[in-house]
């Protein structure tokens, strides 16, 4: 495991290992930025990369901006946007979900899928100072729903046209990643490595696949994809399972990493990544592993490259992009799997997802810098300054307009244009 990449996961164990992990983690600098572990106050970690010079080709025009509840927290949430129709549709770690028309950021509605469980005093509260966020899984979209889960280990659905709640399913176990829908069911992944399918009706259990985890995992699970009657998602143990949506019948398994090493942490090979599904081709994503093109039919892989990432991969150009735990950008010819370029100047600057549009490639950082590169070469497009406090989630475009959601709360609809 990297230096960088520490500071953007977090660990989950069982509770046999729960106190040995807390040893092992307690003397590791690759955790100190968790609130429970101390760091060195004379360590230097590996700084950022500086931002770099260049000469800007294009100009970010913010079209609107708009608060969305009180943000993201401390707990590395990643709670990305979803469009429905003319709406976009965002929600903070503290349970506000907000839908706002999408081309002038006037609000449609307002809810909320829970409460702070706050105490007469919690204000005063000076030694316990926890973040309190509870939303951790979102923003999913599907069959006229709006789906977040949550760390209380629920899948909440509500109504795209109001924001009224539909129903609310207890799956026993936290969903940190955003539940999607398809062929009349809503489908889940819990920490604890299974897969859920319920009922779009009333939330009631379809199915569930259930998959083996590891001692240790990244906080973390892979979204699952739906396509053509079919889930696919990846799990904890490196693998990647294809899964009729109907009824949860395995249709493949693929392990596009194989844990090595002795220690459990340099066994870590999590596909946290959601696999990317592009014509009759699944790209995935492992964690200390590899990037590999697996074949829709049967799994197949049709290339691979070894690059660690735990990062959603995009599309563009006939090329797929990875963001690796080291920020470095790769572009991979989708047919060939030959490496078109890479990109190296966004290193340890935590970058959040990449989107690709038009002939851009978008990715954030922790510094809350918005980044335009080329999708043709990678070279450095255009530059601006989103949130103070980062950007973390996954940025989407419609329309050509990017939406950008900031760590501290902030709704940014952005265009790209020329200079």
């Amino acid at each position: 495991m990297t230096a960088s990449a520490s500071h953007r996961v977090a660990v989950m164990s069982r509770a046999s290992f729960f106190a040995a992990a807390l040893v092992l983690l307690s003397g590791c600098s690759w955790f100190t930025w968790l609130p429970w572990v101390d760091g060195d106050e004379g360590e230097d970690p590996a700084k950022p990369a500086e931002l770099v010079k260049f000469k800007a080709e294009v100009k970010l025009d913010r079209q609107w901006r708009a608060g969305v509840g009180d943000g993201l927290g401390k707990k590395y949430l990643r709670l990305a946007p979803a469009v429905v129709a003319d709406r976009i549709i965002a929600a903070d770690g503290y349970g506000v979900v907000e839908a706002r028309d999408r081309f002038s950021g006037k609000r449609v509605w307002r809810g909320e899928v829970g409460r702070l469980d706050r105490g007469m005093f919690s204000s005063f509260n000076f030694i316990d100072r926890r973040d309190p966020s509870f939303v951790s899984g979102g923003v999913g979209a599907g069959e006229g729903l709006v789906l977040l889960g949550t760390t209380k280990g629920e899948v909440v659905a509500l109504q795209a046209s109001d924001g009224a709640e539909a129903w609310r399913a207890a799956l026993g176990s936290e969903v940190v990643s955003a539940p999607s829908a398809g062929a009349g069911l809503v489908y889940a992944q819990t920490i604890d490595g299974r897969l859920v399918a319920l009922s779009t009706e009333d939330g009631s259990s379809v199915w569930s696949f259930d998959n083996q985890v590891p001692i240790l995992t990244l906080r973390g699970t892979s979204s699952p994809a739906f396509d053509n009657d079919t889930v696919f998602s990846g799990f904890a143990n490196g693998k990647v399972s294809a899964l009729r949506a109907s009824n949860g019948e395995p249709i493949w398994e693929h392990r596009v990493m194989l844990p090595e090493g002795r220690s459990e942490l340099e066994r870590l090979v999590d596909v946290d990544a959601t696999p990317l599904i592009s014509g009759a081709v699944a790209y995935v994503g492992s964690y200390q592993g590899r990037v590999k093109a697996l074949s829709l039919r049967d799994g197949r892989p049709r290339w691979e490259h070894e690059i660690s990432t735990y990062l959603d991969l995009a599309e563009g150009y006939g090329q797929v992009y990875v963001v690796d735990d080291e920020d470095v950008i790769t572009a991979i010819d989708q047919l060939s799997g030959e490496i078109a370029w890479t990109q190296e100047d966004f290193k340890r600057r935590r970058l959040s997802p990449p989107v690709a549009f038009s002939n851009y490639l978008a990715v954030g950082d922790e510094e809350g810098y918005l980044h335009v590169i080329a999708q043709r070469d990678g070279r450095h497009l255009g530059r601006r300054k989103i949130d103070g406090d980062g950007i973390r989630s996954a940025m989407l475009v419609a329309d050509g307009t990017l939406f950008v959601l900031g760590n501290s709360g902030g709704l940014h609809a952005l265009t790209v244009e020329l200079r």
